[in-house]
């Protein structure tokens, strides 16, 4: 085979595998890719039946209703326009309170009650873990002490 016969089929072979990773790179992204609705989407049947996908929005208040002896517990999901049951099993996040923003992903079944698989509780943005909130605390502190030293020194001395 000649050089250039050999240099052609080089590059056509990874030509060709680098075409075969991309179909398989983008196929296992779409497989997991989940989409976000709010309640009222999903009242509008805009959200997918077969796939699963992350439902957001307020945990109603006295909506949450837990099994007696077990982790199954019932809530509903608001965007204030739409509500939506959401069933799910297992142990919720610390953060997760009636009154509060959750996000959970899961499927709709055929009754309209989503069966969630994970349950994600929301907080604003300016909540803080309480080592971070001391350790900000300290670092003021420290710094109106500096302020205070630095005005009460004379500099003409």
């Amino acid at each position: 085979m000649k050089p250039r016969n050999k240099r052609i089929l080089l590059i056509l072979t990874g030509l060709v595998a680098l075409g075969v990773s991309t179909f398989f790179v983008l196929r296992a992204f779409n497989e997991n890719l989940v989409f976000f609705y709010t309640p009222s989407q999903i009242a509008n049947h805009e959200a997918p039946t077969n796939k699963s996908f992350r439902i957001g929005g307020m945990v109603v208040d006295n909506s949450l209703q837990r099994e007696p002896g077990g982790l199954e517990v019932k809530f509903i999901v608001t965007d204030t326009a739409q509500s939506v049951p959401v069933q799910y099993a297992g142990i919720l996040p610390d953060l997760f309170k009636e009154g509060k923003g959750v996000v959970a992903e899961g499927r709709l079944n055929s009754q309209g009650v989503f069966i969630a698989s994970q349950v994600l509780a929301k907080h604003d943005e300016n909540y803080m873990p309480p080592e971070a909130k001391d350790a900000v605390k300290a670092a003021q502190a420290n710094q109106n002490n500096v302020a205070k030293t630095l005005q009460n020194t004379d500099p003409k001395k």
